[in-house]
């Protein structure tokens, strides 16, 4: 039996609604068993993490019209130790907005556009209060991912 892909979840969140969407997409992703799919707090995720993985989720609150620090710090962290050695590597993005999000949005898609990323999917972002709807959409997010991951569409 081939080896399970790998599925990395990367997120940051303060008041917890990013957490909410990260344990959502969690929730999608871990429902596709051909898919391993680990979880991890920006701060707390590592170089060897994400060089282990096939596919890449982001969440991040929006903060000033950026990224979290957090995430950002992340970034920082594994591009010179990961340089050159994921490219190809499918991503997407989940957003908690208090405006609109796109900042955030176009700041994540420069910086993996550095490390040689590609979008998979287009970015999910939430405004003000999570929703059902909006958790749904997340739970799909995950699947979604996971699935193209596990059969090589991505």
């Amino acid at each position: 039996m081939p080896e399970k892909k790998r599925l990395l979840i990367v997120y940051h969140s303060q008041s917890g609604n990013t957490e909410k969407l990260a344990q959502a997409v969690l929730q999608g992703a871990r429902g596709v068993a051909e898919t391993d799919t680990h979880i991890k707090r920006a701060f707390d995720a590592t170089v060897d993490d994400l060089l282990a993985c096939q596919g890449l989720l982001l969440g991040t609150p929006e903060n000033f019209g950026y990224m979290s620090g957090a995430l950002k710090d992340f970034f920082d962290r594994t591009y010179h130790p990961s340089e050159g050695k994921l490219a190809g590597l499918p991503y997407a993005v989940f957003i908690s907005a208090g405006n609109d999000g796109t900042g955030a949005v176009r700041e994540i898609a420069r910086i993996a556009t550095g490390y040689g990323w590609r979008p998979a999917a287009e970015p999910v972002i939430v405004h003000n209060q999570i929703t059902p709807d909006a958790l749904a959409t997340c739970r799909d997010l995950g699947e979604a991912m996971a699935t193209a991951i596990a059969i090589g569409i991505v």
